[in-house]
């Protein structure tokens, strides 16, 4: 244990307690520790790490996470039971996997940790008013996609392929297990030497650099999500509306940025998005996206419909060629170039990228 445990006479004026087992840790217990710690009612929160059922049924520990084979939601927090089989099971996606201690804190906390994340480290780019209910849903689902399930699977055993099949396709190439984040918490484990020559001071103490690499880890993901794949999701949206669609080509088939933006990560989702509004019968499928790269240089862009492999890629003609010769083929001033497989070419002005993508999407 990390220090004695509170009576509960003390504990009406010590900070709150978290705790979680002793011995070996592992990625799911330290990532729901830090999750915790990111709320202002644990903020101050001592761990204690402990199996003793006494101290964590106490008044002593005000939450358990991965221990007590227990889960009430409210204080216990545990995954280990034989009867446990919860998922997030948010509308009928996440269901297939099962919590760790993480899902469990996530499912109950999680809007509330990214939003003290968002408050406490995203400040100077986002403000409390700009922190919006369908911002937190959003980021709620995403964030439990890209990071938390797969801490949830990899504590559950669950690969995410079926190891024999996938070796019977094609062998790996390489080894890359020891780099995961579990992979790298586990090696924080102290050497059975080191555990008698330091005690459990040591371990606890190990234990806590674990959270915080996690919590680094976390913290990244939450805030990328927020600042950089949210905004650009919601340009994606604005340039899909038919009407803006409709201005720049009666067909719908480009998509304008005036900035950079990672329309890529967005658009197969806003398009089947799109696809219900009733304004945007009749319209056809995206073609090019034209933006902005940098001064003086707009980019036309074919959209892929599977890699490599342009719905339309720009005309053969064009491929190839540069600058004065590619302006005058093209009958569009300003051109500088159109690369060799024709997925993307470029016009110094605006005006000129937008009616080169217009001439393309109608070439025959």
């Amino acid at each position: 244990m990390s220090s004695p445990v509170p009576t509960k006479k003390q504990k009406t004026t010590m900070s709150p307690v978290i705790a979680t087992h002793s011995g070996q840790f592992h990625a799911d217990e330290a990532l729901a520790v830090f999750m915790l710690k990111q709320l202002p009612k644990y903020a101050d929160a001592s761990v204690l790490r402990t199996r003793d059922l006494t101290i964590l049924n106490s008044d002593a520990v005000d939450i358990v996470v991965d221990v007590s084979a227990k889960y009430d939601g409210v204080k216990y927090f545990d995954h280990h039971q034989r009867e446990f089989v919860d998922t997030l099971g948010l509308e009928g996606t996440h269901d297939t996997i099962r919590l760790s201690s993480a899902g469990l804190v996530y499912k109950h906390f999680g809007k509330d940790v990214i939003k003290h994340i968002l408050l406490s480290q995203g400040a100077e780019e986002i403000s409390e008013a700009e922190i919006t209910a369908d911002l937190l849903d959003t980021l709620y689902v995403k964030t439990y996609a890209n990071f938390v399930e797969a801490i949830d699977a990899n504590d559950n055993g669950i690969s995410v392929y079926d190891k024999t099949e996938l070796e019977t396709i094609s062998p790996p190439k390489y080894k890359d297990f020891a780099i995961t984040l579990p992979a790298v918490v586990s090696r924080l484990n102290p050497r059975p030497a080191q555990v008698a020559a330091k005690g459990d001071e040591f371990v606890d103490a190990q234990f806590a650099k674990a959270s915080e690499l996690m919590g680094l880890a976390f913290v990244d993901q939450v805030l990328q999500l927020a600042l950089s794949w949210y905004p650009a999701k919601q340009h994606v949206i604005k340039a899909f509306a038919p009407e803006t669609r409709k201005a720049l080509d009666p067909k719908g088939r480009i998509l304008f940025f005036a900035d950079q933006v990672n329309w890529k990560a967005h658009l197969e989702e806003v398009e089947q998005q799109a696809a219900q509004d009733p304004a945007a019968e009749g319209l056809e499928p995206v073609l090019y996206v034209v933006y902005l790269a940098g001064p003086n240089d707009w980019r036309v862009q074919a959209v892929e419909k599977a890699t490599f492999v342009s719905r339309k890629a720009l005309p053969e003609p064009w491929r190839g060629v540069r600058d004065e010769a590619l302006s005058e083929l093209s009958g569009v001033p300003g051109c500088t170039f159109v690369h060799a497989s024709g997925f993307i070419g470029g016009n110094k002005t605006k005006e000129g990228a937008l009616e080169l993508a217009k001439k393309a999407a109608d070439w025959e």
